[in-house]
């Protein structure tokens, strides 16, 4: 199946906006991007989007431009961040999708000067909250990937998560998953380290709602792989306090 057909019947609102004009320009320098009859993209003319359910392609998308955004955020492209990609793509989406998505993620890359703040606007207004969390998520995972995320990458990934209208907890929550520390744990579950022991159970359990992979099982089986790492993630925080409090 050629890029442009597999884009067809996986995309809804990435069509139009800003998201849709990177689009067209990525699928435009890729040799199949528009000669198959899969989908034809206006690369200078795209309206707002229409309102719809986010589907698989949509998030995938989305997911491609803001990775390519923070792997180039310290000045190169790390041949692990890349081999993250990859590697994340083929564990999602198999090999075969995952060979699509990687060429247009390289041809994205290549691609000077991409609107932030317009895409993140775009994927704000048409994507749901818990799917914007699996893209921050995703977005550490990339920055982590050379074993350091730098200042520059925790920067620009705060940028995306404020124009993606993500709450500085729910930020800290996520970033505190890709670092050690001693409070870690504390941050992972959005408390102080003065909490209560109720207070510690309580936060689990909104916590533990908040990132259910049933959350986002609207984007299919693929991205709810990463939604119960993030969910594994709060039940370990919470364990390691139960250990440290004995309750």
């Amino acid at each position: 199946m050629s890029i442009s057909k597999w884009l067809g019947a996986t995309l809804g609102w990435s069509f139009g906006g800003p998201i849709g004009a990177i689009l067209g320009f990525a699928l435009g320098s890729l040799v199949d991007g528009f000669s198959n009859g899969g989908i034809k993209v206006n690369q200078g003319n795209f309206g707002a989007p229409t309102q719809s359910r986010t589907r698989s392609g949509d998030f995938e998308v989305s997911l491609l431009i803001l990775a390519a955004v923070v792997i180039k955020a310290d000045g190169s492209s790390d041949k692990r961040e890349l081999d993250y990609v990859r590697a994340q793509f083929v564990g999602m989406y198999g090999k075969e999708r995952a060979n699509h998505a990687f060429k247009l993620f390289k041809s994205i890359s290549q691609q000077n000067n991409i609107p932030v703040r317009d895409v993140c606007l775009q994927i704000k207004q048409m994507m749901d909250h818990p799917s914007r969390l699996q893209l921050l998520h995703f977005l550490f995972g990339i920055a982590k990937a050379d074993g350091n995320v730098s200042t520059a990458e925790v920067n620009v990934i705060h940028t995306i998560s404020n124009y993606l209208g993500i709450r500085s907890l729910d930020f800290e929550s996520i970033k505190a998953m890709f670092y050690n520390s001693s409070d870690n744990a504390y941050k992972i579950l959005e408390i102080d380290k003065s909490a209560t022991t109720e207070e510690i159970k309580k936060a689990y359990r909104n916590m533990a709602k908040k990132y259910h992979p049933d959350k986002v099982i609207h984007l299919g089986p693929e991205h709810q792989k990463g939604a119960e790492e993030k969910f594994r993630q709060v039940q370990e925080a919470y364990d390691q306090l139960q250990k440290e409090r004995g309750f």
